[in-house]
């Protein structure tokens, strides 16, 4: 209890400040749009840019109340197609498992790259150039080259999710598995163990916390794959497809509220890989 109430706490203070900051915010960046509406001669039912800071059809800041309004627009039904808990929902899903997948890759490279050097030396400088590449660029080539395949729908999304995650995964892995020092191994070694014996009793209980941390960096990479994917591919559902939509339509109250249902959606997906580490690895719950 005391843990959870020292991790609530400065969650706390920093939604406070961000509510305390968010009016003055919202005015600031409003009151040159309102102007410039006002001076056009367009009809609204406010005398100064202040006050028509707050009811700007697509303004840059949303004032709470249309935040409001937006949220109880996209959100009811909830099982509705339209609705963006729908939407999130769908976009969680491939996340997760693209996860999967690239939990999958990743740790499969990572014990190649630990058991071999010249694989390491190899493949490493592959593995880094891969993410280079931009994935908005990509997207569309993978898209097509799995729909030669007939893979479509969902699992395009996984794979291009899986693409970007893979790799923090296998870094982080590799770091972990290379994590017990010189001593430790030298004491498997007295005790006659196996290569095999090492790495199931001290490298792969040592390399979780490293694996658990690269997990949540890996997650919210593949969250933004995924909606980077339906943003750039044929997408009928997802949190990338509402966006692309309400972008094309210069709905920024709409994109407010989806952005902001994306960044829930990556702390409860970061939230879940905690979870997992604690039932994992128990000794380390109070640290």
């Amino acid at each position: 209890m005391t843990t959870l109430r020292s991790n609530l706490l400065p969650m706390l203070v920093v939604a406070v400040l961000a509510v305390a900051l968010y009016w003055p915010l919202m005015l600031w960046a409003n009151v040159g749009p309102a102007a410039r509406t006002l001076a056009s001669g367009a009809e609204l039912d406010c005398k100064t840019a202040l006050a028509c800071a707050t009811q700007l059809r697509n303004p840059v800041l949303p004032a709470p109340a249309q935040l409001g309004a937006g949220f109880r627009t996209l959100s009811l039904p909830l099982t509705s197609p339209l609705s963006v808990p729908y939407n999130a929902a769908v976009t969680g899903g491939e996340t997760l498992l693209g996860l999967v997948l690239a939990t999958g890759v990743g740790l499969l490279l990572a014990v190649l790259l630990v058991a071999s050097r010249s694989f390491e030396r190899a493949t490493l400088p592959w593995l880094v150039a891969s993410q280079t590449v931009p994935i908005v660029a990509i997207a569309p080539m993978l898209a097509v080259l799995l729909g030669q395949y007939g893979v479509q729908g969902f699992l395009p999304k996984a794979i291009i999710a899986a693409y970007i995650a893979f790799f923090p995964v296998a870094v982080g892995m590799s770091r972990g598995l290379r994590s017990p020092d010189a001593l430790q191994l030298d004491l498997m070694q007295t005790y006659s163990a196996t290569s095999a014996q090492t790495f199931r009793t001290l490298r792969l209980p040592a390399s979780l916390p490293y694996l658990f941390t690269a997990l949540k960096v890996a997650v919210t990479a593949a969250l933004v794959g995924s909606i980077v994917a339906e943003i750039s591919t044929i997408s009928f559902v997802g949190l990338g497809k509402m966006l692309a939509e309400n972008s094309r339509a210069s709905d920024t109250i709409a994109l407010w509220t989806i952005m902001i249902y994306g960044a829930v959606l990556g702390v409860v997906l970061v939230g879940l890989v905690g979870l997992a580490e604690r039932l994992v690895t128990p000794w380390r719950a109070g640290r």
